[in-house]
């Protein structure tokens, strides 16, 4: 415990009971977690694999276990130590008979559902393009626990729709007989399994007499249903988070559950983390101010003992172009100077649409960067037409995995063949590959096709019938047999390498599972470049300089969440938690003009910036000629004590323009003559209006 601080001893030392630690930004909770687990087996005598540790990355999971067995100087291959979904995988490979599945089962990504999605969409003749945001509802469907068959029964309480629905429906029935599970089914799926059989459920619960849960404020109700089922008798439940950082709704995360754990767990003691080891004093002040602006959070208020640091700059230019030159220059001057190297800085935005102007500027001056959560390395065609192949071998029943393979490399086996053996499988309710043995059994299909097809069926089987010592061995004979390295160039060989060396000596069904469930952010570069990303995928990340960009009305917080509180909330959190990845120096920055969704719009600073402390932050202003530069500290100042004149028009209103027609009002302010409406037109976009000059009316 030497290297504790009393508020860390005090949440190691409770190890009875359930406990809520608040962790705030940078302040040592991956310590805790680790120091807690070795604590529980050094002092209360508790065997590793009883402690059931989860996090949402794989890296913070990696980390953690290596942490842990820096700790306790011992294996931790039994362990149950890593993400929510590789531990859930973990108990289906176990015991998924019992909800009718096989424990082959295939493991679905993102891109894998938005493929069987789109197949579902055009069988039934609905709009192809609509697939993200049918995958997007189906996501959030599962992570409130609605399956298709309640879905059809709540009705209009979950935004019903008979399409949707239809789409659902088929979706679940074709991931049920390809014996394939999707990413959010790892979850849902042991909630069930858990909920329909007691003694599973005693089983597991006699198995984790200590849950520990990091970044809780992250869970989604399936998951906090998943975790208080597994924590329901002993109770002995470490919920580690901080609800400042809870960004995630989109993906059907609630910070309520975070807010609302003492009721859910009586008797909880509850410790705060303030001591940041991360920024400086001045980062932490101006983020605060940020923070504060939330009505419904746990307070907290973060200091450091690394002194004030530098002030925090705020810059407002003339168009996104100049935001993002001079971004690049100041990053030159940086490296220049001999300050940072590239890699200690972190660029964040909003939106990916932002990026645009950023690469530009930074190739324009030959600054090097990537993009975090970009495609990564799994998701590339080469890598995931190999996993396929793996996944068909040891998985007949994957139908999206056939579909993707049966003619990769050319192979001569065209849609129409394909339809056929699609309509054999329906009509006898078969997957693919059954229903291809009985085409060429069959009629109905040319001698040629039907050769063609014996082909691909002979290499599937024979690569099935096979025995592996490991997946290196499994992959290299499929290279061996399907001719596909030929193909490629040395760039998508040498990735095709890069996963022979990750797969040798590995189990094979561990080894899919683990390429299955590794996400965007788990696969960046170690290179000495600056990094862009959004600032959701800026979560868990810190870097001595951050940039955040776009802090303008409308972007941050976004013109979607203007209207409503709670998503005002979630934008501010959003802001925070991108204030608080800077370690030393914090830039924040904004346009006056900014083109968005292919329209020019006049921009106006965000509402958050008026919050950021005068003795902490410095605002500047640089119009369009970079050798005039004027201070407007105190511009914020002015506008929140000038007196407020009530607008005519309140958020979520409909108003009617004279040329544009009717619109929503979106958000009003300004005082006096300076009053201004964002106001949202069907068939024009997002536009900002003057009250004075728009001559609108109220309807």
């Amino acid at each position: 415990m030497q290297d504790l601080n009393p508020q860390q001893k005090q949440a190691l030392e409770i190890t009875d009971g359930p406990i809520l630690v608040l962790a705030g930004a940078g302040s040592g909770k991956t310590r805790v977690i680790t120091h807690k687990f070795a604590h529980l087996v050094k002092t209360k005598k508790t065997s590793p694999e009883s402690v059931l540790a989860v996090t949402f990355t794989n890296k913070a999971a990696n980390e953690m276990k290596e942490r842990i067995r820096g700790l306790l100087g011992k294996d931790l291959k039994s362990s149950w130590i890593g993400t929510l979904h590789s531990q859930c995988s973990r108990i289906l490979r176990r015991d998924i008979a019992s909800i009718g599945f096989g424990r082959d089962f295939s493991i679905y990504d993102e891109d894998d559902r938005c493929t069987l999605i789109r197949h579902i969409l055009k069988e039934f003749k609905i709009y192809e393009a609509l697939y993200r945001g049918v995958s997007s509802r189906i996501n959030l469907l599962k992570a409130s626990l609605i399956g298709p068959e309640d879905f059809l029964s709540v009705g209009d309480g979950f935004g019903f729709d008979e399409k949707l629905a239809k789409v659902y429906v088929r979706y679940q029935d074709e991931l049920k007989r390809s014996n394939a599970v999707d990413f959010d089914d790892l979850i849902m799926l042991v909630v069930k399994l858990l909920k329909e059989n007691p003694k599973i459920l005693a089983k597991y619960q006699e198995e984790f007499p200590y849950v520990l849960v990091d970044e809780f404020q992250d869970l989604n109700l399936a998951q906090y249903q998943l975790v208080k089922l597994l924590a329901l008798k002993h109770k002995n439940i470490c919920a580690v988070g901080d609800d400042d950082q809870s960004i995630y709704k989109f993906r059907g995360a609630d910070v309520e559950h975070i807010l609302n754990f003492e009721k859910d767990f009586p008797k909880t003691k509850i410790v705060r983390l303030e001591q940041n080891y991360r920024s400086t004093q001045n980062i932490l002040d101006a983020a605060h101010a940020v923070i504060s602006g939330n009505s419904n959070r746990k307070p907290k208020k973060l200091w450091t003992d690394r002194g004030s640091g530098e002030m925090v700059n705020f810059c407002w230019l003339s168009s996104e172009e100049e935001e993002a030159r001079h971004i690049a220059k100041v990053i030159k001057e940086l490296f220049l100077k001999g300050a940072y190297k590239y890699k200690d800085i972190g660029v964040l935005y909003r939106v990916n649409l932002q990026s645009r102007a950023l690469e530009d500027s930074l190739r324009e001056m030959g600054l090097p960067y990537h993009i975090i959560g970009g495609i990564s390395f799994y998701q590339r065609k080469e890598i995931k037409d190999i996993i396929a192949y793996i996944r068909l071998v040891l998985n007949h029943e994957d139908n999206v995995s056939l579909r993707r393979i049966i003619n990769t490399p050319s192979r001569g086996i065209g849609a129409a063949t394909l339809t056929k053996i699609e309509n054999e499988a329906k009509k006898k309710s078969i997957c693919l590959f059954s229903a291809m043995k009985l085409c060429v059994r069959g009629n109905g299909i040319i001698a040629s096709t039907k050769e063609k097809l014996s082909s691909f069926l002979d290499l599937i089987d024979k690569l099935s019938a096979t025995e592996y010592r490991n997946a290196g061995e499994l992959l290299k004979n499929i290279l061996d047999k399907i001719g596909y390295l030929e193909q490629l160039d040395e760039e998508r060989r040498q990735n095709i390498s890069e996963l022979l060396v990750s797969a040798e000596g590995r189990d094979m069904q561990e080894f899919l599972d683990k390429v299955s469930l590794m996400t965007n952010l788990d696969h960046s570069s170690s290179g000495n470049h600056i990094s862009l990303m959004t600032l959701h995928n800026a979560k868990g990340l810190e870097f001595p300089v951050v940039f955040v960009t776009g802090m303008e009305e409308g972007l941050l917080p976004y013109f979607k969440a203007i209207g409503s509180n709670e998503e005002v909330s979630e934008e501010r959190r959003l802001c925070y938690v991108g204030m608080t990845r800077a370690k030393d120096i914090l830039f924040l920055s904004g346009a006056r003009k900014r083109k968005l969704y292919a329209k020019l719009q006049e921009q106006e600073p965000s509402r958050f910036m008026k919050d950021l402390p005068k003795n902490s932050c410095r605002w500047i202003e640089k119009v369009a000629d970079p050798r005039s530069i004027k201070i407007i500290c105190d511009v914020s100042k002015k506008k929140q004590d000038a007196k407020k004149v009530r607008s005519p028009f309140s958020a979520g209103c409909r108003v009617k323009h004279p040329v544009w027609g009717i619109g929503v009002v979106r958000d009003c302010y300004g005082d006096g003559e300076d009053q201004k409406v964002m106001v949202n037109f069907p068939q024009i976009g997002l536009k900002r209006l003057s009250l004075r000059l728009a001559n609108l009316t109220k309807l």
